[in-house]
């Protein structure tokens, strides 16, 4: 069920920025709405309202209304016409294809004066004998006398047919009509003879009519406990037979071509059934196309151990390498993030044995290979790539030197980058036959020497291991240099 709420008329009222209380035409069509409530007192102003198409039973809490021009209530479950004779300003009423059977009800519309317009069709009522002659004769105020403006002849209105069909005026009356058809004077005339005689048919059939719709409820009642009865008859002995599951869908066909091929009559009972029934086809077809709500992913069992998740899928689950950088003795992770990616959709938790990585709210979690420090850990972003790079120093290890022993340009003295020249220095080649003084000046990169080129790596280098002080190794150099001297004397003489 709908209810009227004070949320529901603001958004039906964007065209006066919002505001309720200064609105003067609101659209509650195709709601679904069971009840009218709260207009009349948050809408003083309403001029036009427009409820049609809902499932409407009764016209009430509009009589305060004072200035509604225009209500329209067609297509709804409307069984009489009342409670609005304190609509002073209503003109125009419609209430085509509703219930309306008590057509002696069209009285309590004598006090809206300035009432022209009413619309009937679809209504059992109209169906009466002298339906129309009735309400002609019960409402005058449908008849009303049009003051022609001195600027406009008589003669004028009678030949131009097309002016008298848009102006609404018809042989001097006003466009007084019912059911969309004018009423002539000549009509107006007919239905006040006989009026007596008139209503007494009208009162008679309108008490068959009730008689009949009433005898025609307790059977539709009879008849809806009875297919209630059988269909719990048909559950008893499918619970009893295993307790089947649901009905097939070969089933859910067969029932509702059933449902909708039965013949029934036009009552507000079938019409909120039909419309019951169609909610709930449609209620079931939404829980069945929601997606099923995933319980949360393990990220640590319950002995502590903790496990490898990635999550994040886009195109393909989210690459990554792990790195030991030996040298500064750290670990890093390079996440293969989309370059585009706003740096506040991920959250990174580094912890000693583990780093967790959300990405839109997706966990990646990795166990590294070593203990690190997470208060020391870095976190950046590559503005190139879009990457997220972590820097995570391991907990035990030591810091390793990366530059080498850099010659002056004279060769003869060596620099070192630490301020104390007799701490042992790691990266420095051992002394050999084929490493000179001049060699060494060459090669004081050994990144960038062909020779030295994997003196970085100290496994497959022997050179890389060992530790030597700075005056030790010059004056190794220098005695080598001046015996290979004195052996080149020697062979010359």
């Amino acid at each position: 069920m709908v209810y009227i709420t004070e949320d529901l008329i603001r958004r039906r009222a964007e065209h006066n920025e919002c505001e309720i209380f200064s609105l003067e035409e609101v659209s509650l069509h195709q709601q679904d709405i069971e009840r009218i409530e709260h207009i009349e007192r948050w809408c003083r102003d309403l001029k036009i309202l427009y409820l049609q198409n809902n499932l409407i039973p009764r016209i009430e809490n509009v009589g305060r209304l004072k200035k509604l021009e225009y209500l329209n209530l067609a297509l709804n479950n409307i069984l009489v016409i009342e409670n609005l004779e304190g609509c002073e300003n209503l003109q125009k009423l419609d209430l085509t294809v509703n219930f309306v059977g008590r057509l002696s009800s069209v009285e309590t519309l004598k006090q809206n004066i300035h009432l022209s317009q009413l619309f009937l069709v679809g209504n059992p009522c109209t169906l009466f004998e002298g339906y129309r002659k009735y309400v002609v004769a019960t409402l005058p105020q449908l008849k009303g006398v049009v003051r022609l403006s001195p600027e406009v002849s008589w003669d004028r209105l009678q030949r131009t047919t097309t002016l008298n069909r848009m102006s609404g005026i018809e042989n001097g009356w006003m466009d007084k009509c019912l059911d969309g058809t004018a009423i002539t004077r000549s009509e107006v005339i007919a239905a006040n003879q006989g009026l007596e005689e008139l209503k007494r048919r009208v009162m008679e059939q309108e008490d068959q009519y009730l008689r009949k719709n009433a005898q025609q409820k307790e059977e539709e009642e009879a008849n809806r406990k009875q297919a209630a009865d059988r269909a719990g008859s048909r559950d008893g002995a499918s619970d009893s037979e295993e307790k089947q599951e649901e009905a097939t869908e070969s089933d859910e066909e067969r029932r509702e071509k059933e449902f909708w091929h039965t013949p029934c009559p036009f009552t507000p009972e079938s019409r909120l059934e039909a419309h019951r029934h169609l909610e709930a086809k449609r209620m079931a077809k939404e829980k069945g196309n929601e997606r099923k709500v995933k319980p949360p992913r393990t990220l640590i069992t319950a002995d502590g151990r903790v496990l490898n998740v990635n999550e994040p899928k886009y195109d393909y689950i989210l690459d990554f390498s792990l790195t030991e950088d030996d040298n500064n003795s750290r670990i890093v992770l390079d996440l293969a993030v989309y370059r585009h990616m706003d740096t506040s959709l991920m959250d990174v938790d580094v912890q000693p044995t583990y780093v967790k990585v959300s990405v839109k709210g997706k966990i990646f979690q990795l166990v590294l290979p070593a203990e690190v420090k997470p208060d020391s850990s870095i976190a950046q972003r590559s503005q190139t790539t879009g990457h997220l790079l972590l820097h995570m120093p391991r907990a035990q290890g030591e810091i390793k030197a990366t530059k080498a022993a850099r010659p002056s340009k004279d060769g003869r003295h060596l620099h070192c980058s630490l301020s104390d020249k007799r701490r042992p220095v790691q990266g420095v080649p051992r002394l050999s036959s084929r490493v000179t003084c001049n060699s060494l000046q060459h090669a004081h990169d050994p990144r960038e020497d062909k020779r030295y080129g994997k003196w970085i790596d100290g496994k497959t280098n022997p050179w890389a291991t060992g530790t030597f002080c700075y005056k030790e190794i010059k004056e190794a150099f220098r005695s080598r240099e001046a015996g290979s001297g004195r052996q080149r004397n020697r062979g010359h003489r």
